[in-house]
């Protein structure tokens, strides 16, 4: 009836029924997937000519290992199909944890791949539960609101990160007087008096060679240390 393709892998068909109805119809499936590699979303699909019976859908839930012993935990609802909408790409993770603690949703992504490593062995549970259409849509509902929040508390962080009184860009003269001034304090240790040329200090070439590649250092190190206030290149 259903079809699971996690990116990057191969599609999977070997869906196994877990109830029996007393007409023979089983209406509770299951994918059992290694999280190794681990990924956060899959896609789901019906298989040519399946039809569910009228005002029901097909509810999707997510069984994940735990990130440090590798343990089902408990299934959590990911969304639903249902004959007018016979595919759809669902994100397993909680969405109760993304932005939870500040961080963007890319580095939350991270961190679940980095913990997945943790439970190599573990397996992500699939499971498709034939059900009434009236069931699923509060289910839908709370996720849709669930999102919502957790998009509107994502956003809310950015603003208040940014706050901040923004920095005056930095112009193009200042930044010349701050190499200007980085190459000068360097070089003045070098000065020696040339008696030769009326006693001007005289600076060997070398002694810019090296300036000039402790700056190029410094540069790929810490790229914007030119633009902070008094920034220290010796």
């Amino acid at each position: 009836m259903f079809s699971v393709v996690v990116p990057g892998r191969p599609c999977l068909t070997d869906i196994v029924p877990v109830d029996g109805q007393p007409n023979g119809q089983a209406t509770k499936f299951a994918f059992t997937i290694p999280f190794n590699p681990p990924f956060t979303d899959i896609v789901i699909f019906f298989l040519p000519g399946t039809v569910l019976p009228p005002n029901t859908g097909a509810a999707i839930y997510a069984q994940l290992p735990d990130p440090n012993t590798g343990a089902p935990t408990d299934f959590r609802f990911v969304g639903a199909l249902a004959n007018e909408k016979q595919s759809g790409i669902f994100n397993i993770r909680n969405p109760a944890q993304n932005n939870g603690n500040g961080r963007s949703e890319a580095e939350q992504e991270d961190e679940m791949l980095d913990e997945g490593s943790i439970a190599s062995n573990g397996v992500v549970t699939l499971g498709i539960s034939i059900e009434a259409a009236e069931n699923i849509a509060p289910q839908l509902s709370a996720l849709e609101a669930e999102r919502a929040q957790n998009t509107s508390n994502s956003t809310a962080l950015v603003t208040q990160s940014g706050s901040g009184s923004p920095q005056n860009p930095i112009s193009t003269k200042v930044l010349a007087q701050r190499i200007i001034g980085s190459a000068f304090n360097f070089l003045a240790s070098f000065a020696e008096s040339d008696p030769s040329n009326k006693g001007h200090d005289v600076v060997p070439l070398k002694s810019f060679r090296d300036w000039w590649t402790k700056f190029e250092r410094r540069i790929e190190m810490d790229p914007a240390f030119l633009e902070r206030a008094d920034p220290n290149a010796n």
